[in-house]
């Protein structure tokens, strides 16, 4: 089986689409802060639920729940496994 990937950004994932995170494109002090609350290269995570309005994204890595704003998210690139 052939599983391709598309790379977009966090802030662009759908509610419960599974993904993996590819890239931190932030600087130094976003880098940090993303860092250190489990935002990592390799490691999957989900969208849970969407605030109206370019509104905070509940993002799930792991077992844990992350509350995001939406530019920051948009600085988390993803690969997405696509069928």
């Amino acid at each position: 089986m052939n599983c391709k990937q598309s790379m977009q950004l966090l802030s662009q994932l759908k509610i419960g689409q599974l993904a993996t995170i590819s890239a931190i494109e932030a600087e130094e002090f976003l880098f940090h802060r993303l860092s250190a609350l489990g935002f990592r290269v390799g490691k999957p995570l989900s969208i849970i639920r969407r605030a109206n309005f370019n509104g905070p994204l509940q993002v799930r890595l792991g077992t844990t729940d992350v509350i995001l704003r939406d530019a920051e998210a948009s600085h988390i690139r993803i690969n997405v496994p696509s069928n």
